[in-house]
């Protein structure tokens, strides 16, 4: 069975919490005002869960005739039942998005998600520069 938590971003100045809930109606209604992330199930290379929200640096293979290993960068989100990479800025990536510069979204399981292939290198509340043009 998986584990389902949450974690939640209540601005900056409480910044990243797990909210905790003890059963007390009050206390859900007082913590609602947070943007909710749900864990993923995964974990990246150094054992660091993932949830949506999270920035992480990915290394993927593609094999066009030879093995290209690109790094890239995307964040982690949830559309049609699934979590995803948004936000992908690759250059092979392209040809299975079908949008320029690879700006697309795949869900994980379509890239073979292998946790030595992820690194958490922020989220986008307190690190969106990890997701601009360099």
């Amino acid at each position: 069975m998986r584990e389902i938590k949450f974690r939640a971003w209540y601005g900056s100045k409480l910044g990243m919490m797990t909210p905790s809930f003890n059963g007390d109606i009050n206390e859900i209604f007082a913590q609602k005002h947070g943007d909710y992330m749900q864990f993923t199930g995964l974990k990246d290379c150094n054992g660091v869960e993932i949830y949506e929200g999270d920035i992480i640096h990915c290394v993927h293979w593609f094999f066009n005739g030879d093995e290209i290993e690109e790094h890239f960068t995307a964040s982690v989100g949830f559309r049609d039942g699934s979590f995803t990479l948004e936000n992908i800025k690759s250059r092979y990536y392209s040809d299975f998005t079908g949008e320029e510069n690879g700006k697309g979204i795949c869900w994980i399981g379509d890239i073979n998600y292998c946790e030595e292939d992820y690194e958490v290198i922020g989220n986008i509340y307190e690190n969106p520069e990890l997701l601009t043009e360099k």
